[in-house]
């Protein structure tokens, strides 16, 4: 009785096993070989050199029955030499992880792959780097946070997908509209043979001896089968409708928004995320513009196309929750003329949120700008020049929907700092005689009465 052992499988027993190609029914002699190199004036011989596919000594295929197919065999073959992650060499698989460009990105200055660390304490944030400079006794060739290269990266890889996705699209009404009208033309066709069978018949059927009964039966029963073969070929050609894929190309305008929603769903993890890339994207060189602190990006596209890509490397103490550009120029912009109030709800009308993703109120405009030492607002410096939509309609003893009326119609002009902020009236163009003459005719409509105009209601 045999008796088995059973223990914890080991990473070496699962590659030898995959990498043997007996494991696919094929017998081979000769994988490996000797080499013999001069180490310091005397011989030396190393053993166990695999050669490549191919160059083996002896390959029988089908030597016996197989695990797996010969197909199978190199596939795993290619997955597992992708796998190998650290090699210079091909395309890294995506394995997950918060590094969106992880075993994909390349030193320009030593070609080795830049690996991924992990910074911070209870919230971490990946990190690429390449050591290889300070292993050599030289200085470290790069390091630079992985969240906006990651954010870029994906901004350009959506960008390159747009055009492919609307170009799919156009393809398929092609290909959609020339399959309708194939079957239009079958169709079309079968019913010109139908009317004239049907024809034909009739004739026939004319042309008999109505004393020949059995004939004169047998060719009315063709003929009523012709006439509702046409009749169904006319239903069915009445029924038969494109099927509605139109594309029009102003469907396309928020394509890339919805590219960009989808990509960043909660549901999409990162490994298909990585997947994705893989699929577009062969390798990326990575280096570092020491002299601007730019990271410079060299993508290598499927298919032979390269772009570069800048991004402004972060400086010490920069962080993902740091407050947008367009955001601060809002605020630099409104600060002077405006409220805290007014500033958080302009911002929140033109949807930028915070560092943190949250919508503004008064008090994070206010320790932003202290933040950013951004001057305040002071009613005082208005000195009475700058009037709001409230205090304009207070001015003129009007209502606040009448000095908007006034806005919109052009009557009144006023500015706006950015869009989507409060309107700032001056206060010298209140006095303005196109004012006082709408301002007078408030009560009635705003339109002039022609003289020859007849009335609808005659008096009486």
């Amino acid at each position: 009785m045999t008796n088995f052992v059973w223990q914890p499988i080991r990473y070496r027993n699962v590659i030898s096993v995959l990498k043997n190609p007996f494991y696919a029914g094929v017998y081979v002699y000769g994988k490996s070989e000797k080499r013999t190199a001069i180490v310091e004036g005397r011989a030396r011989r190393t053993y166990g050199h695999y050669k490549p596919a191919g160059t083996w000594d002896v390959m029988i295929k089908g030597h016996h029955e197989g695990y797996i197919t010969w197909d199978d065999y190199e596939r795993n073959q290619k997955q597992l030499a992708l796998n190998a992650y650290g090699r210079s060499d091909g395309a890294k698989s995506g394995r997950g992880g918060q590094a969106l460009l992880s075993g994909i990105l390349t030193c320009a200055r030593c070609g080795q792959r830049l690996s991924v660390s992990y910074r911070g304490g209870r919230i971490s944030y990946p990190v690429y780097r390449c050591d290889k400079g300070s292993l050599a006794g030289r200085l470290r060739c790069m390091i630079f946070g992985a969240s906006k290269i990651d954010a870029a990266v994906a901004r350009e890889l959506l960008r390159a997908v747009e055009p492919m996705a609307i170009e799919a699209a156009f393809e398929a009404q092609r290909m959609q509209r020339e399959r309708q009208d194939d079957k239009r033309r079958i169709l079309d066709l079968e019913l010109q043979q139908a009317r004239y069978d049907a024809t034909l018949a009739e004739r026939r059927y004319a042309a008999c001896d109505p004393d020949n009964r059995l004939i004169a039966a047998q060719l009315e029963k063709n003929w009523e089968y012709a006439l509702r073969r046409v009749r169904e070929l006319e239903n069915r050609q009445n029924d038969h409708q494109s099927s509605g894929l139109e594309v029009d190309p102003g469907t396309f305008a928020d394509l890339a928004d919805n590219l960009s929603v989808a990509w960043k769903s909660p549901d999409v993890t990162m490994r298909a995320r990585q997947q994705l890339l893989r699929a577009l994207i062969v390798d990326i060189i990575a280096d570092v513009d020491d002299a601007v602190r730019d990271v410079v990006l060299t993508i290598h596209w499927q298919g032979g196309q390269h772009s570069e890509l800048r991004i402004r490397k972060p400086r010490s103490g920069e962080h993902g929750s740091s407050t947008t550009e367009d955001a601060l120029a809002v605020v630099r912009s409104m600060a002077g003329r405006w409220s805290d109030e007014h500033i958080a709800a302009t911002l929140n009308r033109m949807g930028l949120p915070t560092g943190m993703g949250k919508t503004w109120t008064a008090h994070r405009v206010s320790s932003i700008r202290r933040v950013r030492g951004i001057h305040a607002y002071r009613s005082a410096e208005k000195n009475g020049e700058w009037l709001t939509q409230i205090e304009a309609a207070k001015a003129l003893g009007v209502s606040s929907h009448m000095i908007r009326r006034l806005v919109s119609s052009g009557v009144l002009p006023a500015v706006q700092v950015v869009p989507r902020a409060p309107c700032q009236i001056r206060a010298a163009d209140l006095a303005s005689e196109a004012v006082k003459t709408a301002i007078a005719r408030k009560g009635r409509p705003s339109r002039e009465i022609d003289a020859d105009t007849l009335p609808m209601f005659t008096s009486t």
